[in-house]
């Protein structure tokens, strides 16, 4: 439908409320529900929403560095503008009417702070090289049995998985709980976010799923959408859904690994396809790959969000530690997969299930295209052993501090997207960082409350 039948159809519906969201910094959903009226009066011109949410944490945390909003200047509202080609209906709502909004109209959010701006602006760069991304991300997430409510009032403590055990790629595990699997797929489907299949993880009751390529920015929607709409989900089963990059330390941690390929203008030809046979690779290809190696150090906070993110990488997590590439070679940052000239393609395995969709797949276009732009060779052959043990090949930053302080000082990342957006962002993981310094932890009481 287009917009004024979209307009129509919400206008002689029985729903009273109609419901959007925002896509914050640290890439939650960030919703309201209004009116039906307010949506008509709202529908071809903006609606405005508190700019806090550029102006604090995940947990609601106020920011004492940003720049873009603040104390001091007042919180005001920001003109949002909906997308109406997200539109869609919430099955597990009744139906209820949803859109996601941005705030790609105003210059002092587009610039700096929203995210979904950000990738907008990426995308334009990669059509005016003549090309059409193609992008999907995939999700490992674990899940427990409870409310949220009963596992913070037990402090997060004999958290239980909804099943037991390692138990990969599990047919019983999975029919354990069909009837959540069956509404992954069936209300994701009705959501216009269907997957591709879904399946157990090694871990207990850890599950993965990809959601179907598309478009790079319908991509990316739909990578958050899917995030939010599982826990959705999961609340319907008595389950808390979580897609914490690393949750436990015995446990693997979870990977958002980023599916990407580019194609022709036309989009009927895919541009990293080769026609020399299953491993060989384009030129167009190695250039890409070449960007995102050499851009990959500067530009991790993009992919390693979170202090947690770093307990993933480089610890045998099925992440990779160093700026690798090898054809279908899991160990490596970039695995490339050939295939059919449909499904011809590489994977970023660097991101984790914690990221941001609309920046993790921001910086992997805007880093290939710096390749291609430069016409970067790839330096480093290709890796066919372990990766892990290749650290003369470099290594990726450890904490988030190391990698937030990296992106500072980084020109290229100014280059890819803007000082605005470098100077909000770092000070975001800056903030993060002095957060997560100041407190005390568990590990902390457990080792030096009685012996030192």
């Amino acid at each position: 439908m287009n917009e004024e039948e979209i307009i129509k159809k919400i206008k002689e519906s029985d729903h009273l409320r109609i419901k959007y969201g925002i896509p914050d910094v640290d890439g939650i959903l960030r919703s309201k529900y209004i009116h039906k009226n307010k949506f008509l009066e709202a529908a071809k011109s903006e609606i405005g929403f508190c700019d806090v949410v550029f102006g604090w944490d995940s947990g609601d945390q106020c920011y004492d560095n940003s720049m873009v909003t603040g104390w001091h200047s007042g919180y005001p509202d920001a003109k949002a503008k909906l997308d109406f080609a997200t539109f869609r209906e919430i099955p597990w709502e009744n139906d209820v009417p949803f859109f996601i909004a941005d705030f790609s109209n105003d210059e002092k959010y587009a610039s700096a702070s929203c995210p979904r701006s950000l990738l907008k602006r990426v995308k334009k760069q990669c059509s005016e090289m003549g090309f059409n991304a193609i992008f999907a991300q995939e999700f490992e997430w674990f899940n427990f049995r409870g409310t949220p409510s009963e596992i913070h009032d037990s402090n997060f403590q004999q958290l239980q998985p909804i099943t037991p055990g390692m138990f990969g790629y599990s047919g019983i595990r999975t029919s354990l709980n069909h009837n959540y699997v069956a509404e992954l797929f069936n209300l994701l489907e009705k959501f216009n976010v269907a997957i591709e299949g879904v399946h157990t993880e090694t871990g207990p009751g850890v599950y993965e799923a990809t959601v179907i390529y598309d478009d790079i920015l319908a991509a990316a929607d739909k990578a958050m959408l899917f995030k939010s709409s599982v826990k959705e989900i999961a609340y319907r089963h008595n389950f808390v859904a979580t897609f914490m990059a690393k949750w436990n330390t015995n446990l693997p941690g979870c990977g958002g690994h980023i599916h990407q390929s580019l194609w022709d203008e036309s989009g009927t030809r895919n541009l990293f396809f080769s026609e020399n046979g299953s491993s060989g690779t384009t030129e167009l290809l190695e250039h890409y790959i070449a960007g995102q190696l050499v851009c990959l150090p500067e530009i991790l906070p993009m992919y390693a969000p979170n202090v947690n993110s770093y307990k993933r990488i480089g610890h045998g997590d099925w992440a990779p530690a160093t700026p690798t590439w090898g054809i279908d070679n899991r160990t490596a940052a970039i695995r490339v997969i050939p295939g059919s000239k449909k499904s011809s393609r590489i994977e970023l395995r660097v991101p984790g299930a914690d990221t941001n969709a609309y920046l993790a797949m921001a910086a992997s276009l805007a880093s290939g295209l710096y390749g291609i732009k430069n016409k970067l060779k790839l330096k480093e052959p290709e890796t066919k052993g372990n990766a892990y043990n290749e650290t003369e090949k470099g290594t990726l930053s450890t904490n988030l501090a190391d990698a937030t302080e990296k992106m500072v000082n980084s020109t290229i990342a100014r280059e890819l997207f803007g000082a605005a957006f470098v100077e909000h962002f770092t000070k975001t993981r800056e903030w993060e960082w002095r957060q997560f310094e100041k407190n005390v932890s568990d590990w902390e009481l457990k080792r030096y409350f009685e012996i030192i």
